[in-house]
C-alpha cells in the first residue's frame, strides 16, 4: 500500500521504474557533462587538479554523474507519482460527477413524464 493508500499494479510499478531509469539517464548525462567540464578547467588552470591521481580524477567524475542520476530519477519519480495521485482524483471525481448526472437525468426524466399526465406532478398522493 503507497503512502496515498493506492495499491500499485505491476504496470504502474513498471511505468514508475522506466520513468526513474529515464531520470537517472539524462541526470547522468547532464552531471556527467557538468564535470567533464569542470575537469577541463581543473586541467587547464590548476596546478592542484593537475596533480592529482587519474583514479581520484574518474572518482570525481563518476561521483558527479551517480548524483546527477540520483537527483534527476528521484524528480522524476516524484513528478511520475504526483501526475499518477492527480489521475486517481480525477477520474474519482468523474465518477462522483457522473453519479450525480445519473441522478439529475432521472429527475428530469419523471419530471418529464409527470407532466405528460396533464401537466401535473406525479406527488404519489390520490
Amino acid at each position: 500500500m503507497s503512502p496515498h493508500g493506492f495499491s500499485r499494479t505491476a504496470e504502474e510499478l513498471s511505468a514508475a521504474r522506466s520513468e526513474a531509469l529515464r531520470g537517472a539517464a539524462v541526470g547522468a548525462a547532464k552531471f556527467g557533462i557538468a564535470t567533464a567540464f569542470l575537469g577541463l578547467c581543473g586541467t587547464l588552470f590548476s596546478p592542484i587538479y593537475r596533480s592529482l591521481t587519474i583514479q581520484f580524477k574518474v572518482y570525481l567524475q563518476v561521483s558527479g554523474m551517480t548524483l546527477g542520476g540520483w537527483i534527476e530519477a528521484d524528480k522524476r519519480f516524484r513528478a511520475w507519482e504526483n501526475m499518477r495521485v492527480m489521475e486517481k482524483r480525477r477520474l474519482k471525481a468523474l465518477e462522483r460527477d457522473e453519479g450525480v448526472w445519473k441522478k439529475w437525468e432521472k429527475m428530469v426524466e419523471e419530471e418529464v413524464i409527470g407532466r405528460g399526465n396533464g401537466g401535473e406532478k406525479q406527488t404519489g398522493v390520490k
